[in-house]
């Protein structure tokens, strides 16, 4: 592909032709004239708040670009990167630059016109519902694409959520697998996994919580939907000797019998979809044992935001995670209340912490590249994939986005 040509994914059509992006330019320029970034066009002009030296993004293809925000406003941005339409200018970290942006997200535009934010929402595809057939193609759209993707920019863990860092201590000299096993650990203690725990782990990743809980002396049945991570993590298991405590099954939580005396699911439940946490916390009250403890991991941002947002379509459902939606606690606290006899009983935030880990794996994965690209892993990947962490890092940075450990039991 080349840089003049654009990809065929939401080409702009004859709805944005009368304005031809004129409406997206002009408050995008009202928005960076509030931040402190710059854009910086072909003709060398510049527009917005920011400082002569300071975060600047270089707006390529204009016209491109504002056709593409103009016809879908929660979409047009991720694909104009995608396609190249605009880029962070050297010396700009992308996500240092979207940082502004996701920290005043909630007043970017006027009111008048966040009023009339359902007209340019989009519905959530009916074909992305987490049924039991939806959520495998959903999770083997993301978890599936390859192995050896996903081992080239984690660490060796193959933890794929939110370290846990030692606030006490500086950042930039911490380990990021030390990290990641003080995240395992505190969900196992939370749930008081020791010698003879029956486990239950609902998204199984690559396997790490699975062996750390194994090695405790506890027997763990791990579920997952993908193919590809419950064959990496068979081997690591094998591996590591613990194949007699750790069966890894290729099942739904639905589908799931028995009873266990701790239940852990680390960000699984962004993928369930709001219509189906009911059942999902449905599954994790009748498989818990009397006095047995859950704990999950869950990606969260404040309740109006979700409200706000729970039915529209955006760039991370479109091309990253099918069928995703991000909770808030209330709505947790609401649905285990209203569903279960489970109640919240502690919550541990850290946000920050998933921007410093986002932040590594994003470093990693473009270090990585030359190993990755090839065949569908093209340059418009590599785009898509850039914009992902960032976007993502700069929402948790801001505070837009948290992640906390919450656990859950019975009275």
């Amino acid at each position: 592909m080349t840089s003049e040509v654009l990809p065929s994914f939401e080409i702009p059509t004859a709805k944005t032709l009368f304005t031809r992006g004129a409406v997206a330019r002009t408050l995008i320029h009202k928005i960076v004239a509030g931040v402190p970034v710059r854009l910086r066009y072909p003709d060398g002009s510049q527009v917005g708040g920011g400082v002569e030296d300071g975060p600047t993004l270089d707006i390529v293809r204009p016209a491109s670009m504002y056709r593409r925000i103009e016809q879908h406003p929660k979409i047009g941005l991720g694909e104009a990167y995608m396609a190249g339409d605009w880029h962070a200018a050297p010396g700009t970290d992308l996500a240092q630059a979207l940082l502004p942006f996701a920290a005043k997200m909630g007043q970017l535009l006027p009111k008048p016109l966040l009023a009339l934010r359902r007209i340019a929402d989009r519905a959530l595809p009916a074909g992305t519902r987490n049924t039991l057939t939806g959520s495998r193609a959903n999770i083997e759209a993301h978890y599936d694409l390859s192995n050896d993707l996903f081992a080239a920019f984690l660490d060796p863990t193959m933890s794929y959520s939110s370290a846990l860092f030692d606030h006490t201590k500086p950042l930039a000299g911490q380990d990021l697998v030390e990290a990641q096993h003080r995240k395992i650990d505190a969900m196992l203690d939370s749930t008081a996994v020791g010698p003879g725990s029956r486990v239950l782990e609902i998204g199984t990743g690559w396997g790490e919580l699975a062996l750390r809980a194994a090695a405790r002396g506890a027997d763990v049945l791990s579920i997952t939907l993908s193919h590809e991570q419950r064959a990496l993590a068979q081997e690591r298991i094998a591996a590591a000797g613990l194949s007699d405590r750790v069966e890894v099954r290729l099942q739904d939580y639905r589908e799931v019998s028995g009873e266990f005396d701790a239940i852990v699911s680390v960000e699984m439940i962004e993928a369930v979809g709001e219509e189906y946490w009911p059942t999902y916390f449905g599954a994790i009250d009748s498989l818990l044992a009397p006095g047995g403890t859950a704990a999950v991991q869950a990606i969260l941002m404040d309740h109006d935001r979700f409200l706000a947002t729970r039915n529209s379509y955006g760039w991370i459902q479109k091309y990253i995670f099918p069928g995703g939606i991000i909770p808030s606690l209330d709505a947790i606290s609401e649905v285990t209340g209203r569903h279960t006899g489970l109640k919240v009983r502690d919550v541990r935030a850290f946000g920050g912490d998933y921007a410093e880990t986002l932040r590594r794996w994003r470093f990693q994965f473009l270090e990585a590249w030359p190993t990755i690209e090839g065949g569908a892993f093209d340059e418009t990947f590599k785009r898509m994939w850039e914009f992902y962490l960032a976007y993502c890092e700069a929402g948790f940075a801001s505070g837009y986005l948290d992640v906390a450990q919450v656990t859950l039991r019975r009275d």
